[in-house]
């Protein structure tokens, strides 16, 4: 006979916060998904168990124009998106004021650059968080309001510097 004492019910509170969790989760995923891709679907499955509590998670991928497909089926390019695409599904799930990003764009091509960024100013909108991105793309860092970078003048010696793109850009209009 099941126990239906405390420890059952505080079970059975995880189980119903987490399954209310999953299911705003695997929407934005859903969302942001098709938003990176540019199309195709996506979706988080609970496997393994009927318990969520115990059960594991698989990612199910469809890029356009290909069949659905579990993650590691998927080019490098692919993989990163559709990780993104999980980060930011929970982040949109409990935004927090400030969201670091490090060299995530490094895997992918111009045009998944041009979504991620796209992605980035979506973001913003939606959860007024402040984004500090680290990398090394020109075109994510052409799509930003302020750049800080580390230079060395004289060998063994760093400085920080920082461009406001926005007041640069009033500077070049006026010349």
């Amino acid at each position: 006979m099941p126990s239906c004492g405390p420890a059952s019910s505080r079970s059975i509170a995880k189980a119903a916060r987490l399954n209310e969790a999953f299911v705003k989760v695997n929407e934005h995923f859903q969302e942001l998904f098709t938003t990176l891709f540019g199309g195709g679907t996506a979706e988080l499955t609970f496997v393994e168990s009927d318990d969520p509590l115990e059960a594991g998670l698989e990612i199910i991928a469809r890029p356009p124009g290909k069949k659905p497909q579990t993650m590691t089926l998927l080019s490098g390019g692919e993989q990163a998106l559709t990780a993104m695409s999980l980060i930011f599904a929970v982040f949109l799930t409990n935004p927090a004021p400030i969201c670091v990003l490090d060299e995530v764009d490094a895997p992918l091509d111009d045009a998944n650059v041009e979504r991620f960024c796209n992605l980035l100013d979506s973001m913003r909108q939606r959860t007024n968080t402040r984004f500090m991105v680290i990398t090394h793309n020109p075109i994510t860092m052409s799509r930003v309001d302020r750049l800080f970078g580390v230079t060395m003048a004289e060998r063994g010696v760093s400085q920080l510097v920082s461009v406001d793109l926005t007041t640069a850009e009033t500077f070049l209009e006026a010349v």
